[in-house]
């Protein structure tokens, strides 16, 4: 008799999820999801995302409305836990002071005025987690903290499954402990925020196929390797040291369908993208993308920014009049590491391109 042939696109996550291929895009916050994105990528068999920060309830329960317009297919909708870093109104007093000082000769640069105190912010949080209740989706995931166990309970009764985001092995293990169904293993070669929680995101740096192997020898749930992969060799390694899914991120911000402005998927595309930087310069949270000239300058100057998101509100002005005068260099552009690999413009190529890979390689 001949061995059964064990597909590795047949494991618990695609009979959890209800999934074909364990392929996620990254759910991207900030208007950089697109409808057309997430549907394409689940319409093809993976789990397309949909990253729902920003928005208020309405908005989100639209945005759900309109992506299941277009696929009849789980897709996974995503929301920060901890979405600020306001200590109190002193503290953002002297933040600003020292924001101001730092980033001056940048506005300058442009010839804009410093923008005025940011009005402070109040969590949204609970009150988008209302909206998720109501609008039952397969599959939803959180970032930056735990969650409240009865509020995961009430979502396992409603049908819809829990994925957390881990950058440490204690980090795997209390999600676990918290009653999550799957883990995101979000390695420190990702583009975009990196969503640590228990210890600071500068002391929260393992790189994602060191992460899988760690958390997947303590926890029993599945894992999900996420960073540093955009083809399908990297899909194969992953896969090899325990992961039984991978999440996909800058591949799919630099295709047609992603929310991306067209200079931002042409510098992923260009030498720019060889260096990457983590640097909390430009939202005051801790993030990957192409090295500017602010990185380079202020690199060491993580205490002289504003919290989140007040930096990004300061800096709004400052990004806005970089991009019209064409000083691209004065911009913050998210890229993981393996952004010199990228190929494919179009989501549906991409996504059938790492189907084919990855099976010819497993």
């Amino acid at each position: 008799m001949k061995p059964e042939k064990i597909m590795w696109n047949k494991n618990r996550i695609t009979e959890l999820l209800g999934i074909e291929y364990p392929i996620f895009q990254g759910p991207f916050g900030g208007n950089f999801s697109t409808v057309e994105l997430t549907a394409t990528v689940s319409n093809l068999g993976g789990l397309g995302g949909f990253g729902a920060y920003t928005m208020s309830p309405q908005e989100i329960y639209d945005i759900h409305q309109k992506i299941q317009s277009k696929t009849g297919k789980p897709y996974n909708l995503n929301l920060w836990v901890n979405d600020h870093d306001i200590i109190d109104e002193k503290h953002t007093k002297e933040q600003y002071q020292k924001a101001v000082e730092t980033f001056k000769p940048y506005f300058d640069l442009l010839d804009i005025d410093i923008p005025a105190p940011p009005p402070s912010f109040e969590s949204r949080f609970q009150n988008q987690l209302e909206i998720i209740f109501d609008i039952k989706p397969k599959v939803f995931s959180f970032m930056f903290g735990l969650m409240n166990e009865n509020d995961i309970e009430d979502l396992h009764r409603q049908g819809t499954i829990v994925l957390g985001n881990a950058t440490t092995l204690d980090e795997a293990i209390a999600l676990e402990k918290n009653g999550v169904d799957i883990i995101i293993a979000s390695g420190f070669e990702s583009g975009g925020h990196r969503p640590s929680f228990l210890d600071s995101s500068e002391l929260s740096t393992t790189g994602t196929f060191a992460l899988i192997q760690l958390i997947s020898d303590r926890v029993k749930i599945p894992v999900v390797a996420a960073g540093g992969i955009s083809n399908g060799r990297g899909i194969a390694a992953a896969f090899r040291l325990g992961a039984e899914a991978v999440q996909i991120g800058t591949a799919f911000l630099a295709t047609e369908e992603s929310g991306a402005l067209p200079i931002h998927k042409e510098l992923l595309f260009s030498d720019a993208a060889k260096s990457t930087t983590l640097t909390r310069a430009y939202t005051g949270r801790l993030g990957r993308g192409i090295t500017t000239k602010i990185t380079r300058d202020i690199l060491t100057a993580a205490d002289k920014i504003l919290p989140f998101p007040l930096q990004t509100q300061f800096m709004g002005a400052l990004r806005k009049a970089a991009l019209e005068q064409q000083k691209n260099d004065l911009v913050f552009f998210w890229s993981g590491q393996t952004a010199p690999l990228l190929k494919h413009k179009k989501a549906s190529t991409l996504m059938k391109s790492l189907i084919e890979e990855a099976s010819e390689l497993l």
